[in-house]
């Protein structure tokens, strides 16, 4: 039993990075689709389709309502219908709630919620013209379950986009529109180090904590492991799946407390 997705066209929002986007369109791409690889970056996303063998780019910003008509217009022109859509883009906003600006608020909700109801509306007037089914499959977050310290005003657009899949699914399952999410967990790459300055003085530490004692197995995650459940989400091997969250996150959103929290002769 494969993922098979051959004779599909899939729209990746935000493909042409190197996180979780990435490891979707290895996925979509592995299981025969013909891929659909959207970023604000015309040279990476045109860069990154020469790495699968039936990929297009389709440059475009999800945040704003002329850009997503113009976007389907061409793809319809050019592609015909698209049968599926995972809506990866999306920014974040590190700093306490109560020092975040109002530009940079309507900037996150702008491209985390408005940008996915956007495109996921585009996507479902596009299936309407065919009669065609199609499925969506939205990436939220670990943040969605529980909050962080300079993370709330992220964690509540994931809350948005994991309220926004259930209602799309019961919504749309009308037309035949299947609706889920994957919430990843930390997903690991070698650029993240310099990242994580901004949260440790010792990176490579504070991965190596996390990897022993915040998830219930201790491999890390890597983008790829998220996109094999979104290729299955998009596929007919989940045909009778809508309304869900998967969390991708080796078990950390089940573990009440981390491991070394408790001695081994404690009990509870």
């Amino acid at each position: 039993m494969t993922i098979d997705l051959s004779g599909k066209t899939v729209l990746v929002t935000g493909g042409a990075g190197t996180g979780v986007g990435s490891g979707v369109c290895e996925a979509v791409a592995a299981a025969g689709a013909r891929l659909l690889i959207n970023d604000l970056r015309a040279a990476e996303a045109e860069a990154t389709t020469q790495k699968y063998p039936d990929a297009f780019a389709v440059v475009g910003d999800i945040s704003q309502p002329e850009e997503v008509k113009r976007m389907f217009t061409e793809i319809k022109e050019k592609y015909g219908p698209v049968h599926g859509l995972v809506n990866n883009a999306g920014v974040g906003l590190t700093k306490p709630f109560q020092e975040a600006s109002v530009p940079e608020f309507e900037r996150l909700y702008g491209i985390n919620v408005q940008g996915l109801w956007m495109m996921s509306r585009a996507f479902v007037e596009q299936l309407a013209t065919t009669q065609a089914e199609g499925c969506i499959v939205n990436v939220s977050s670990i943040h969605a379950k529980g909050a962080a310290d300079n993370y709330v005003l992220y964690a509540s657009t994931k809350a948005a986009v994991e309220g926004l899949t259930r209602g799309m699914a019961i919504e749309l399952g009308k037309a035949g529109v299947r609706c889920n999410a994957i919430g990843p967990g930390y997903v690991h790459a070698e650029q993240n180090y310099e990242l994580l300055k901004n949260l440790s003085d010792d990176p490579h530490q504070w991965v190596e904590t996390y990897r022993t004692e915040y998830q219930s197995t201790s491999t890390l995650i890597e983008a790829r492991d998220c996109g094999n459940v979104a290729a299955f989400l998009l596929s007919d091997l989940s045909r009778a799946v809508t309304g869900q969250v998967i969390y991708v996150d080796r078990g950390l959103t089940s573990m009440l407390f981390a491991r070394n929290f408790m001695n081994k002769n404690d009990t509870v």
